[in-house]
């Protein structure tokens, strides 16, 4: 396992990191999660990421279970605030008071003093920024909170966040989370110069496209029963004929690289310097073995131009 530095900071992070994202705690039985999460470990993957809001709480608490396990200092964990916990009008956002309560139930839940990192899962139209960000630096000065990050914001909000940090002497975020793959390269336009140029490191989700980009979904197949699409009914905007037509192509590419197509995904993603970890998640720890073995898998000029010639037809 390979690492990088996190924005600016000094910390370092796993090139492939585990998520909890609709598995821990919740469709995933545990004893295969807890079983994936000590394989990560094993591999050297040392970032483990999840949120309040993952079947509320209890993906947190899964987590913290298992890691808990191991010395606290050798691993990064992250959580976030923003999402709906509750039924009162406080209970979601980046207020003060809702960040404040929902970084120690997330302490409690997760067993540990304190958290890495702490996303804002999501831009808060309805709270001034400056509220939110010295509730953020609070945290940190108080020892809960290691760094800051966001998730899903855009250029605009986080160089208005740096501005805020700034005039302030607020602790400033280092990573966004946004999502990023072969399908969805939004980021590639302004997100990922703004975060090269301001010290903000990307740390993507959905680098496989949910298991598109794992070849599990063919075509003329059913859908697997066990899998997240037949569990979520996905439907035709991400499981289609063009796109798996498109898997196919990259599989080819990949076998003759001598790797598996969602390794060609995530090293894809890792060509990205501004990426310091592409987030998977696993229902399986055979799953784990395949994703952590992408990391330092490097491709050539040759190959990345095919793999746009794919992706253009």
């Amino acid at each position: 396992m390979q690492y990088r530095k996190l924005g600016r900071s000094g910390l370092k992070v796993s090139e492939i990191s585990l998520g909890s994202w609709m598995t821990y705690g919740g469709y995933v039985e545990n004893e295969r999660a807890v079983r994936s999460i000590e394989q990560a470990y094993d591999l050297g993957i040392n970032f483990f990421d999840t949120a309040n809001v993952y079947e509320r709480g209890e993906a947190e608490k899964l987590i913290g279970q298992v890691l808990g396990r191991y010395p606290r200092e050798s691993y990064v964990l992250a959580t976030k605030v923003f999402g709906i916990m509750g039924d009162g009008p406080n209970d979601r956002g980046l207020s003060r008071k809702h960040i404040t309560e929902q970084c120690h139930a997330s302490l409690k839940r997760l067993g540990t003093d304190y958290v890495d990192l702490y996303y804002c899962h999501r831009y808060d139209p309805e709270t001034p920024l400056d509220e939110t960000l010295r509730a953020l630096d609070d945290l940190v000065t108080q020892g809960k909170v290691l760094y800051i990050g966001v998730s899903e914001w855009t250029a605009a909000q986080m160089v208005e966040a740096l501005g805020i940090a700034e005039r302030y002497l607020l602790d400033r975020i280092i990573v966004n989370q946004p999502i990023y793959n072969l399908f969805n390269r939004y980021i590639e336009k302004e997100v990922i110069p703004t975060g090269t140029s301001k010290g903000i490191s990307q740390v993507v989700f959905s680098p496989l496209a949910q298991g598109l980009l794992t070849g599990k979904y063919r075509l003329g197949e059913a859908v697997p029963a066990d899998s997240r699409a037949a569990s979520k009914n996905w439907g035709e905007e991400r499981i289609n004929e063009k796109k798996l037509r498109q898997v196919e192509q990259l599989t080819a590419i990949a076998a003759e690289l001598s790797i598996q197509v969602s390794q060609l995904a995530l090293a894809w993603v890792l060509r990205q310097e501004n990426v310091a970890s592409a987030l998977v998640g696993a229902s399986r720890p055979e799953q784990v073995t395949e994703n952590a073995a992408a990391s330092g898998i490097t491709l050539s000029s040759e190959v990345l131009q095919r793999i746009e010639a794919v992706l253009e037809a």
